[in-house]
């Protein structure tokens, strides 16, 4: 049976030319799948001191994810355009995370399942999945706690910052348990997504990054690492208990994060190159 290509009209194509087309030609979505699985095999072989390092350093970096935009709410005059530009501080710990090569909780629902789905020894995999998503999530936090500390105590800010802080953490802390678990399942499919395009992206990663995130921010979806550097900081200030951001914050984010990466994005694609 003839192939595709010798099906194909005939083109009169130079070897410059033929080099150029197989350039420009995007990867099969099998050359995204091996090349997800292959870097997250690396990274659940990583020691235990460097994910926890890589994490901390991630949930510290997240706080720019709040930071950035509360300068924006702080100057910007109430207006129905404004939370449109107030969101676009919202990609900046996300760009430093994913770009700075940091280890972030909701990328890893995607990146290290799959090669649990792919491999042999699953229980084996499994173990070493759990083991890296313990490990990043307790760092994330604490990161995310520590610069919601620094936030709320520091004095580095002005009060119009800080009083924007609050309003952001009372916006994201605001939905009901059920509300928090469905915006959560969007956010983690979207965050998912973003680290399934980026090997397709080469130099257009920072591009992906930015208008992913921002989708994420724009539509007032939760991200449990995002979100937990507001929520935590109106527990540092006084204005939240902590069992409160536990239970009725993080729980159902942390829930709907891992069912959007791993049900939404990871089985799906898995399944479309399974065959393959």
């Amino acid at each position: 049976m003839p192939t595709i290509e010798e099906k194909a009209p005939n083109v009169d194509l130079t070897p410059r030319e033929k080099r150029e087309v197989e350039r420009r030609a995007p990867p099969r979505a099998a050359v995204v799948f091996e090349t997800i699985r292959r870097e997250a095999l690396g990274e659940l072989e990583r020691p235990a001191i460097s994910l926890l390092a890589s994490g901390l350093a991630a949930g510290l970096a997240m706080g720019f994810s709040l930071l950035i935009p509360a300068v924006l709410y702080a100057h910007l005059p109430d207006a129905s355009w404004k939370p449109l530009i107030v969101n676009m501080g919202y990609p900046i710990g996300f760009l430093i995370v994913v770009i700075g090569r940091q280890q972030l909780f909701t990328e890893n629902t995607l990146t290290v399942i799959l090669p649990l789905l792919d491999g042999k020894d699953k229980l084996k995999i499994l173990g070493q999945v759990l083991r890296l998503w313990v490990l990043v999530l307790v760092a994330n936090l604490v990161g995310a706690g520590l610069i919601a500390l620094a936030f709320a105590h520091s004095g580095a800010f002005e009060p119009g910052i800080r009083d924007a802080m609050g309003a952001l953490g009372r916006e994201a802390a605001a939905p009901a348990f059920n509300v928090l678990l469905l915006r959560g399942i969007f956010a983690g499919w979207l965050i998912a997504l973003m680290v399934w395009l980026l090997p397709a992206a080469e130099n257009q990663r920072p591009l992906i990054v930015l208008l992913m995130t921002y989708l994420v921010a724009m539509v007032g979806l939760s991200h449990i690492i995002a979100g937990s550097v507001e929520v935590l900081y109106l527990v540092a200030t006084g204005a939240m208990p902590f069992l409160g951001y536990l239970l009725g914050f993080a729980l159902p984010v942390f829930i709907g994060n891992v069912i959007g990466g791993v049900a939404l994005v990871a089985l799906l694609n898995y399944g479309q190159v399974v065959a393959e």
